[in-house]
Order: C-alpha cells, then structure tokens, then sequence
C-alpha cells in the first residue's frame, strides 16, 4: 500500500527504510523523500515506525555522538582525586 503518493513511497520501503536505520519520519524522510511535499503522510510513517522500535534519536545523532565522546575523553584524561580531595 501506498504510503506517500507524492513520491510513490510504499509501506514496505518504509520498513526497509526503517531496517537500515531510519528510525524517525525526518529520517524516513532524507531516505526517500516521504513526507516532504504536503506532509499527509508523516503521521502514517509515525505509525509505521511504532514506538520504541528504534534506538533514541540521540544516540544517532553524530553531532551528540561527538560530543558525548569528546565529554568522555576530557573525563578520562582528569586525574584521579587523592584520598583527601576525595573525602
């Protein structure tokens, strides 16, 4: 079944779509371009996508990925506090 009819963007593709990582309509959207044109589709990709189905959105984002890692770093290059900073 047709999800998009702007861009003939089926159900499965979606799903396919969704397997390979796209797990938010904004994603599905960069994808194949669902959801771009008159919008009427987005909450039938939501639906499609379910809840919970996917990792955060956090966790795909490669400018918080580097944060988070840069974060890690900068916390694993401090030292280790001494007995009596620690008390």
């Amino acid at each position: 079944m047709y999800v998009c009819s702007c861009f003939g963007i089926t159900e499965q593709q979606v799903r396919q779509h969704a397997e390979t990582g796209a797990c938010t309509p904004r994603q599905i959207a960069g994808a194949c371009k669902a959801g771009t044109d008159c919008g009427s589709c987005v909450r039938k990709i939501q639906a499609l996508l379910g809840r919970g189905a996917c990792p955060r959105r956090e966790a795909l984002d490669p400018v918080v990925l580097a944060t988070a890692a840069t974060t890690a770093s900068a916390a694993a290059s401090l030292p280790e506090p001494t007995a009596a900073e620690a008390a």
